[in-house]
């Protein structure tokens, strides 16, 4: 069935409004001006103005028509999650889609966000549950909103494990950056189980994008990033284009169920066509999930508003 899933099969998204975090480069430009060639609004946002008003420039100039809107939405930043949020609930508009993409990898030496937080973990997880919180009224405002999260297969990886999610007392890149992909997982899981409970009729999706090369690899050395970019694209990975299938499957596909994670389904799940793949194991542990959601809720000061059930 998703054999020879592509672009052409995304539905039409004429009318939508779409959110794209990290939508300056790699996936999540491709997924921007994708979700906006199938007649989505999109807002392109970044940490740096310039940066997302000239990704939109290029994508208009790629594939003309399309509707693309910069903002600065810096995800490592609790401040500036609060202010996109507001413009967004000034102008009022549901959001039926938010992509939750924006990362980074491999930093080399501990640093920490504005806030004060393990600058990965700050990036990938407590930036999102903020903006996703934030967003929550406007996407509870649409018809069929959606909530896609860009996790990794590193999830999956021994070293992701939450007993340190900010690596206070131990941190090594690579283990960093998997703990915040768990985290992902456990959060869109969460976030699921928490619509359900509310009666929302909200949509929630984790996905990996398999391997490629991409920014996330800018912090590593010259001589690594040479190396990575032949091993990613040519010879055990796949181009980028080729890598934002997963997340655009999970955004627009109506098979794509909720509480569901999707990823590239050929070997090793390094590239291939998109489809469901395995969650990570500890995705199971309910109890893990709670813990993760309260210390969020916590750090950030950001408590999710769901509808009064009636009755």
């Amino acid at each position: 069935m998703h054999r020879s899933w592509s672009t052409e099969d995304m539905p039409d998204r004429q009318g939508r409004l779409a959110v794209v975090t990290g939508a300056t480069g790699g996936i999540g430009y491709v997924t921007a001006r994708e979700l906006a060639r199938a007649g989505a609004e999109v807002l392109v946002t970044g940490r740096d103005a310039g940066r997302a008003r000239r990704a939109a420039e290029r994508m208009a100039a790629e594939a003309p028509g399309v509707r693309v809107r910069p903002d600065l939405l810096d995800l490592a930043d609790l401040s500036s999650v609060a202010g996109f949020a507001q413009r967004m609930e000034h102008a009022g508009r549901p959001v039926d889609l938010l992509v939750n993409n924006a990362g980074v990898m491999a930093i080399r030496h501990r640093e920490t966000s504005k806030d004060g937080f393990e600058l990965t973990f700050a990036t990938n997880h407590l930036g999102h549950f903020a903006l996703t919180g934030r967003l929550l009224p406007l996407l509870l405002a649409a018809r069929e909103p959606r909530v896609v999260t860009v996790s990794a297969s590193l999830a999956r990886s021994p070293m992701a494990e939450l007993s340190d999610p900010q690596s206070t007392h131990r941190y090594h890149p690579m283990a960093a950056y998997a703990k915040s992909k768990l985290a992902g997982v456990l959060f869109t899981l969460e976030l699921q189980r928490r619509a359900d409970a509310a009666g929302a009729a909200l949509a929630c999706v984790a996905v990996h994008p398999g391997t490629s090369m991409t920014g996330l690899q800018r912090h590593a050395p010259a001589v690594v990033r040479a190396l990575a970019r032949l091993a990613l694209n040519r010879l055990i990975g796949q181009p980028v284009e080729q890598a934002a299938l997963p997340v655009l499957y999970g955004a627009t596909a109506p098979e794509a169920e909720p509480g569901g994670f999707y990823g590239p389904t050929g070997r090793f799940e390094a590239r291939g066509a998109p489809g469901p793949v395995e969650l990570p194991l500890l995705a199971g542990d309910a109890e893990l999930a709670r813990n993760l959601w309260e210390t969020s809720e916590r750090l950030t000061r950001v408590r999710y508003r769901w509808p009064q059930r009636d009755g």
